[in-house]
């Protein structure tokens, strides 16, 4: 028997994501939607950006109180996005 050239629409565009190097620009779009349902509408309202490089998520505030209450709870927070993600792409947040 040969073998098929044929691959699943799945293996297709994992092949074309590594391909035009597009897994940091998706991951930072995951961990965006992440950030969004684990955090919450009312801290979500008051965060201005959010930047991924590295395993570094980069979270840029409009209040400096809710800033230092996140950076005390970076480590729980880095735990729970996470989860949601199902593997671990953010080892260290830092607040700005």
């Amino acid at each position: 028997m040969r073998k098929s050239n044929e691959l699943s629409l799945g293996e297709v565009i994992k092949e074309f994501i590594r391909a035009f190097q597009m897994e940091d620009k998706l991951n930072e779009i995951r961990i965006t939607t992440a950030w969004e349902k684990v955090m919450g509408p009312q801290i979500n309202t008051l965060t201005e950006k959010i930047a991924y490089k590295n395993h570094t998520l980069t979270v840029f505030l409009r209040s400096a109180p809710l800033r230092e209450e996140l950076f005390m709870a970076r480590t729980k927070i880095t735990g729970l996005i996470n989860k949601e993600l199902g593997k671990e792409l953010v080892k260290e947040i830092i607040m700005k």
